[in-house]
């Protein structure tokens, strides 16, 4: 079988084949394509070399297909018709009806933050649309997002990997979480000495038991025992609800283990340095329809959480 060099066909050449079929008209199909006469008549011409064959000749008005263009016709209009299908899926995403599957890289609190609201926003706009939520090591998460293994990836990135994108989509800072009527505590507040004093828990994937608040502490002359440690966050407001525990998490997890936990809230005693969380995407889904969609959907939903944490 002789091979066929596609990098030499002009694809506009079996637009006007389609044209030419449809129209038995050069001038009909000039016309049809909206390019001038002569063009459509070259056009005509450079299909005959193409294909070695009249393709189209002229009986009375008409210019009527040979066999040859009878035979390849059907190829011809399924191929064009598989490439305007392909070009109007890749430019167009519609929510309502997608059952795309986005894969989100996330820990367990920017899950527990975002993760419920985005699924009633879901819910509302996007039922068929489903969500994989997925940890990721954060040396690898570059790697993720080039593969397409993971849409977004939300947490905290101060030095983003290459070709990646990233947003910021709100503050976060700590506050202190103890059960309610916590001996301790004064009309909801804590002296720093007493704060010290008390038994912590820490909720973290590492394996040390320092961070932020024993950096802070030191800078004050002070030391707090972690006294229960754990990587399950599941697990942290019923150790606090059942014990003189404290523990330092971020504000909106805090509000929510308050509200469904029975917990009390309270400023911490010490100052420590808000830190960003960010969303992260890869160069290559940048333009991507479907993934601009997920992206201002979490976007919307943390401003709107932002919103109504303002305040302790």
């Amino acid at each position: 079988m002789k091979s066929i060099n596609l990098a030499a066909i002009d694809l506009n050449l079996l637009v006007a084949f389609e044209a030419l079929l449809e129209q038995h008209s050069v001038t009909k199909a000039s016309e049809q394509l909206q390019i001038g006469q002569p063009a459509m008549s070259a056009a005509l011409s450079r299909l005959r070399i193409l294909f070695e064959d009249e393709l189209f000749v002229r009986l009375g008005r008409q210019m009527q297909p040979t066999l040859k263009a009878q035979a390849i016709a059907p190829g011809i209009l399924a191929a064009l018709q598989q490439i305007r299908q392909a070009i109007t899926v890749s430019q167009t995403f519609e929510p309502t009806s997608s059952d795309r599957t986005f894969a989100i890289g996330s820990s367990d609190y920017t899950s527990f933050v975002l993760v419920p609201p985005l699924l009633e926003l879901s819910h509302q706009t996007a039922p068929s649309i489903n969500f994989r939520i997925m940890g990721f090591e954060k040396d690898s998460i570059g790697d993720l997002l080039e593969k397409g293994e993971i849409d977004v990836a939300l947490g905290v990135f101060p030095n983003p990997p290459r070709q990646t994108q990233r947003e910021p989509i709100f503050e976060e800072r700590f506050v202190g979480i103890a059960r309610q009527e916590h001996p301790a505590l004064q009309q909801g507040t804590m002296i720093l000495e007493t704060f010290a004093q008390l038994p912590h828990a820490l909720a973290t994937l590492r394996r040390d038991t320092t961070g932020a608040i024993d950096k802070a502490l030191n800078e004050q002359n002070l030391e707090r025992r972690i006294a229960f440690t754990t990587p399950h966050m599941m697990i942290l407001p019923f150790a606090l609800a059942s014990s003189d525990l404290v523990a330092a998490v971020p504000r909106r997890i805090a509000i929510r283990l308050a509200t469904v936990c029975n917990l009390t809230m309270f400023e911490l005693p010490i100052k420590t340095n808000p830190w960003m969380v960010s969303m992260l995407w890869s160069t290559l889904s940048d333009q991507d329809e479907a993934n601009r969609w997920l992206r201002d959907a979490i976007k919307a939903i943390a401003q709107k959480v932002g919103a109504s944490t303002d305040k302790i």
